[in-house]
């Protein structure tokens, strides 16, 4: 997850800058949730940009998330307008005899891979308002306008020891966009890949999809039951060989549209100017387990 943990880093320096100046900024980090919504093999595999409609008009059903082991979560409200992107507000309340932590993980929207932003403390007896933020920037990497449902688990752990109190099972919440929202994943690109369940297509060159260099992007979908990660080995721009910054986790039947950073300082030092052509392999491992699914062949591409 190295690629997404940077700007993860810089984002909260963001927050804290914010802070600082008295502006109650969101904390980052991932948040999941469990048992009481509708469950992840009701959600739909794709999605699509097609039906557009106003953020503001967008919204869902108060919604108790989770209720066991003495605590409860409850998905208040959706702000599609919070300061980085649309927001669940979130009601946490923790009876369980131990102070925890509560953050996100597997999440997407429509479908799609995304990073929120959401980690909270909560001692044992206290309640807390927080929010699950998901960022405009990820949703318009996946071309989304419109949110028709959101997925996601909580990591639930102990504040003081770090470990693992409880992972839930993936929560579905539907807004008042998703009857009759057509889902269609945004495949069009160039094939690189589409076997073991894994299909990869690379869609072109991005300039401004990182802070740190272009990005080369691609669009990966995972029908193989499981979780894997996609990573990317012996990368070369135009015959000089670059360290690329990629690895991104796709859950089962969801798809992620990501960017293979190419890091500026790494384009200079070879005295590249533009971006004419790339070859590359990937690597296809299982998330949980790290065994290995696949590599791919070596394959070139051209831009220009």
């Amino acid at each position: 997850m190295m690629k997404r943990l940077i700007p993860m880093l810089l984002t909260c320096v963001l927050l804290l800058s914010l802070s600082a100046c008295g502006g109650g900024a969101p904390a980052a980090t991932p948040a999941p949730a469990a048992g009481a919504a509708r469950a992840a093999d009701s959600a739909p595999a794709q999605v699509t940009d097609n039906a557009p409609a106003k953020a503001a008009e967008t919204s869902i059903a108060e919604t108790v998330i989770l209720d066991e082991q003495g605590i409860r979560v409850t998905a208040r409200e959706l702000n599609a307008e919070g300061t980085f992107g649309p927001e669940i507000k979130l009601l946490i309340e923790n009876d369980s005899g131990a102070d925890l932590t509560f953050q996100c993980r597997g999440a997407s929207v429509n479908g799609y891979m995304v990073e929120p932003m959401m980690s909270v403390d909560v001692a044992n007896g206290k309640k807390a308002n927080d929010k699950l933020t998901f960022t405009n920037s990820d949703l318009k990497q996946c071309g989304i306008e419109t949110i028709a449902n959101l997925c996601f688990s909580l990591h639930i752990f102990y504040s003081d020891s770090w470990e693992n109190f409880m992972d839930t099972p993936e929560i579905e919440l539907r807004t008042n966009q998703y009857e009759g929202y057509a889902f269609q994943f945004d495949d069009a690109g160039t094939l690189a890949y589409d076997e073991n369940g894994v299909k990869i297509v690379v869609k072109g060159v991005s300039e401004d999809s990182s802070w740190f260099g272009p990005s080369v992007m691609v669009f990966i979908q995972n029908n193989t039951g499981r979780m894997i990660t996609i990573q990317a080995r012996n990368l070369s721009v135009n015959g000089f060989m670059v360290e690329p910054v990629f690895s991104s986790d796709v859950a089962a039947g969801k798809a992620a549209i990501d960017g293979i950073t190419l890091m500026s300082d790494d384009l200079e030092a070879n005295g590249i100017q533009s971006i004419d052509e790339v070859e590359l392999s990937f690597h296809v491992f299982y998330e949980d387990t790290w065994e290995n699914l696949c590599d791919t062949p070596s394959m070139a591409f051209s831009f220009g």
